[in-house]
């Protein structure tokens, strides 16, 4: 300090949402920026290391162990840094997930400090991923190759001319007695604020009261950075605030809604500040009941001072050996385990079968409209709607089967959905799509005998029209046949087969649906009357029937030409990729290894490399249709429902999980 002054700096980076690698080299731009400008003390905003909209991805060990990666390469960049630089960044401490602020200076890590107060209301669900710091115990850490300590008691940095800072992230400072009282009664003259408040109308008027309130309440300084462009805007907008205060008073803001990374710094006054608590009885009273001995760290010698002693245990090194998986790993772990098939397949049944009958139940309904390709997913989805209506006492004949042919239509398919309907007695329709599609071609100017995209979702689109329309006209719902493999996939045209009033596939994965559908014909061919086996028959012809969206014209054969698992990959790896994704956060490279032990002697290890590849790619591009996706049960241990089990912001990037693969 000079005459009593420090500068610091509040910088607000570009990001992009789960793109550690993107984020260092933003951060490490600002960083050289402030060390140019003689800045001593900077702060970033609120996870800054990986975004703050990344949701159900902080669950993702990959995310995790990148930005701790991360922050080894911010270690390495500032090695001959003095700048005291404040970044964000998920850590692991034991067996929970912390939300933490990490001070680097000198490539030396200098202490964490993990947030205390988690907002789990209105649009945030940090409680969802993160645990707070008053669940945490002292304990010494080993983070991005430092041996450090962590507390939740409050932490005092000191630089080496004297000025002591501390740390509070976010809603620390909207909670009704933040850390910033603690930290300024222990003497600490500025807190740095690293946070991720989201723009409504009205709010950063009151964002800045607030502050100019608490840095006149605490006589400190107020350093305040938040989250900016690249941030997710999927459901909310971040407009990136920088704010420096003293003692209520607003001394610099930066840009707000600015496309581009900014900085900004001011000097802090610390001796001023001293000397309007020294004169202050009021604040020097305040202290008295604070006459603790906090934890003091000091960036000179990276020593803790605390009162009570941590015991550690430091672990020798093992020797290196070639890693080979000894473990059986199951390659269908949706499927029910042999002994447990069909108590597993009837509640799966029942869980599918209760929703629906539930939701006809709330609308007092009694009819409902189904499209019947004589694919697997419709089959199911007409199985559990026959169901449902048996279990509400309703007429089958309030099931309309609507079989649409079209250009891509075959024989057995076609055949198969009216058998399959007459078996279960439903009411049957037959409307054409050919037509008003080929009408509909013409409106727009499209070549018909152009096989692209437009061509195929101008058929799945009218079909869903067609099923919508006729649930209006009688007064029925839509039921829905996508199933969770193709939510996975995005394997659906938006707007069209996309979209119905209930799911009732939508927690269930495709190896499943065929497992599902394969019980059921064998339940059939168990009751011994003729109709029921001639329904068991068409049962199994559909499953072995190649799953397609038909939507492409057959071969001069007259066979399906339009293969999904050629075009997307087998269901059954994507199956396996999304369970290991999903219900453990498993990386890639993972998922991986446990592939190629799975799929041994099925798949060599191009294959599982492309299609992983595929997957991951898909899954985070097509996150869009997710986020509107209709009501349906969760069957199994995972679900991709934004209201459930799965909230990903639709524009997170997917190069971490790309450069993972192996």
């Amino acid at each position: 300090m000079k005459y009593g002054f420090i500068k610091v700096a509040a910088a607000v980076p570009a990001v992009k949402v789960a793109d550690v690698v993107y984020n260092v080299q933003q951060i490490e731009s600002l960083i050289a920026q402030a060390e140019g400008q003689g800045v001593e003390v900077m702060v970033f905003p609120e996870l800054s290391l990986t975004g703050y909209s990344c949701q159900d991805l902080f669950k993702e060990q990959l995310l995790i162990d990148k930005a701790e990666e991360g922050l080894m390469l911010l270690l390495d960049f500032t090695r001959k840094l003095d700048v005291i630089s404040i970044v964000g960044l998920p850590v692991q401490i034991g067996a929970l997930l912390y939300n933490c602020a990490a001070v680097i200076q000198s490539g030396t890590l200098l202490g964490i400090v993990p947030k205390t107060y988690l907002p789990n209301y209105g649009e945030f669900y940090e409680k969802r991923w993160f645990a707070s710091a008053a669940d945490l115990t002292p304990q010494n850490l080993y983070l991005a190759g430092s041996p450090i300590h962590v507390t939740p008691a409050p932490t005092i940095f000191t630089t080496a001319e004297g000025a002591r800072f501390g740390i509070e992230i976010c809603e620390d400072v909207w909670a009704p007695t933040p850390p910033s009282n603690r930290l300024s009664l222990a003497g600490a003259d500025i807190i740095f604020n690293l946070s991720a408040s989201d723009e409504l109308v009205g709010k950063h008027a009151y964002l800045r009261q607030l502050l100019m309130q608490q840095s006149a309440r605490t006589m400190s300084g107020y350093v305040y950075a938040s989250c900016g462009f690249g941030e997710s805007t999927q459901d909310v907008v971040y407009g990136g605030n920088a704010m420096i205060l003293e003692n209520g008073h607003l001394l610099s803001e930066g840009d707000r809604f600015s496309f581009q990374p900014q900085i900004k710094m001011m000097q802090i006054d610390v001796e001023r500040l001293r000397t309007e608590r020294r004169t202050n009885s009021t604040f020097i009273t305040a202290q008295a009941p604070s006459n603790i001995q906090y934890p003091t760290l000091n960036p000179q010698s990276s020593t803790l001072n605390y009162q009570s002693s941590i015991f550690s245990v430091t672990c020798k090194p093992i020797g290196s050996h070639d890693f080979e998986l000894m473990r059986p790993v199951n390659p269908h772990p949706f499927i029910p385990v042999e002994d447990k098939m069909q108590e597993a397949c009837d509640e799966i049944l029942n869980i599918q079968v209760a929703g629906l009958a539930k939701r006809l139940y709330h609308i007092g309904g009694s009819k409902a409209v189904i499209g019947i390709s004589g694919g697997l997913d419709s089959t199911l989805a007409l199985l559990v709607t026959v169901k449902a209506f048996d279990k509400l006492g309703l007429d089958r004949r309030g099931v309309i089967g609507i079989t649409m042919p079209g250009f891509g239509t075959t024989d057995r398919t076609y055949n198969n959905a009216l058998k399959l309907m007459q078996t279960l007695g439903v009411t049957i329709r037959e409307i054409s799509i050919a037509k008003a599609v080929t009408q509909h071609f013409e409106d727009i100017g499209h070549d018909a005998q152009q096989h692209d995209v437009t061509y195929e979702n101008s058929q799945a689109r009218e079909r869903t029209q067609i099923l919508m329309d006729v649930a209006n006209k009688e007064n029925a719902i839509v039921v829905g046949t996508g199933d969770l493999s193709e939510l996975a996939l995005g394997w659906a045209t938006y707007n069209g087969d996309h979209m119905s009033m209930y799911g009732v596939n939508a927690g269930v994965p495709k190896t499943l649906v065929r497992y599902l559908v394969t019980y059921i014909a064998s339940e059939m061919r168990k009751a011994g009357n003729e109709r029921q086996r001639e329904g068991a028959d068409v049962l199994r012809d559909i499953v072995d029937t190649p799953i397609s969206p038909e939507l492409i014209p057959a071969d001069a054969q007259g066979n399906i030409k339009q293969k999904t698992e050629d075009l997307v990959g087998p269901y059954e790896l994507h199956d396996f990729f999304l369970y290991y994704f999903l219900r453990f956060g498993f990386r890639p490279a993972k998922i991986f290894l446990l592939a190629r032990h799975a799929f041994s002697g099925r798949y060599d290890d191009e294959v599982i490399r492309k299609w992983l590849q595929t997957f991951c790619r898909r899954f985070f591009n097509q996150q869009f249709k997710r986020s509107c996706m209709p009501d349906g049960p969760k069957v199994g241990s995972v679900s991709l429902s934004p209201r459930g089990d799965w909230r990903m912001p639709t524009d997170a990037s997917s190069a971490l999980w790309l450069q993972d693969i192996p």
